[in-house]
């Protein structure tokens, strides 16, 4: 009896497999070989870097943009975001979050526990190296930091994953932990940190809304009408404005004792929110939409845009126009 040839459909596919498993075995070991820490490596110049995963951006003085995004990558535009020149970073670890207290001087902040520092608007960035003992420790690699603010070329603050949360008092020279002074006894992950007026805030998960106010030494936990994830806080120190999951918009007018529900409509996570030069507050969604209050958060409308743009980050340009980084890069949009 013929044995029965295999059919060739078949024979090509076990080839197919055999040659990509060879060539996986010599790029693997290709890899190991060439294989560099991100934190000793720079950020590769690229022209799409400005096209690609941005997860952070904001305004350095009064014209300039910075945004940072995957593997290192920190681009600036001076023209509202319609051209962007790529910055000097000697680490390719991803970044999510920048804060500039004036034109020169910036923070930005990321994955492997990274801080990098600029003193030139963003064109060039060192590291800022944080004793391992200032924070706690997860298996296999640092806690992320996930957002950054600075109230003036000296004064900042960083937060992140697992209730971290660290001050400086001379420019990111030394850091100290705050986390023992933190009204966070589950150490929940802490998304961001923002300042209004002589009062700090810290936003998180479960609800978890923290206010340092002026001559306390501790962040104390507000009481919000909402339980689930807040990625942010934006507005003024007369109208707060905070914002996460399932569309949720919460607004406080006597700084943060009390607050209210603002509906929105939506059911999609709010990611960002900024506050334009003529007092309006625009928060953008994962979905791409784009929200306007003119009545300092006490309401909020969809606005019309002529493309839709989901985002992770949003800033206000000098000239009117909204600049959004996502998936998709840096992309300017004009609101009506």
């Amino acid at each position: 009896m013929t044995a029965k040839r295999p059919a060739r459909g078949g024979r090509l596919f076990a080839a197919l497999l055999a040659t990509g498993a060879a060539a996986w075995a010599v790029q693997a070991a290709s890899d190991s070989q060439a294989w560099r820490d991100v934190l000793d490596t720079p950020a590769i110049q690229s022209p799409l870097a400005s096209r690609a995963l941005l997860n952070g951006i904001a305004r350095a003085g009064s014209t300039r943009l910075v945004a940072v995004g995957q593997r290192g990558h920190i681009v600036y535009s001076d023209d509202a975001g319609r051209r962007w020149l790529q910055a000097e970073v000697p680490i390719s670890s991803d970044l999510v979050a920048l804060s500039f207290p004036d034109a020169t001087n910036g923070w930005a902040v990321g994955h492997d526990g990274v801080v990098l520092r600029t003193k030139d608007g963003g064109k060039r960035w060192t590291v800022q190296p944080i004793e391992a003992a200032d924070r706690p420790q997860s298996p296999g690699a640092e806690n992320p930091f996930l957002d950054v603010w600075f109230r003036d070329a000296s004064n900042g603050y960083v937060v992140g994953a697992f209730g971290l949360v660290l001050q400086t008092q001379d420019g990111g020279a030394n850091w100290q932990p705050l986390m023992h002074a933190t009204d966070n006894p589950k150490s929940l992950h802490l998304y961001a940190v923002r300042g209004f007026g002589p009062d700090v805030y810290i936003a998180g998960e479960q609800g978890l809304m923290l206010k340092l106010a002026q001559g306390d030494t501790r962040f104390r936990a507000l009481e919000l009408p909402y339980k689930g994830t807040l990625f942010g806080i934006t507005g003024s120190a007369q109208s707060l404005v905070a914002y996460g999951l399932r569309g949720t918009v919460l607004r406080s007018s006597d700084g943060g004792r009390n607050w209210l529900p603002t509906p929105t409509g939506l059911q999609v996570g709010l990611t960002a929110g900024t506050r334009q030069d003529d007092g309006r507050i625009v928060l953008v969604s994962q979905a791409g939409h784009v929200l306007v209050s003119n009545d300092d958060g006490a309401s909020f409308k969809v606005a019309k845009t002529e493309r839709t743009v989901p985002a992770a980050a949003v800033a206000a340009s000098s000239q009117g126009t909204l600049v959004l980084a996502g998936p998709r890069g840096a992309q300017a949009l004009q609101l009506p």
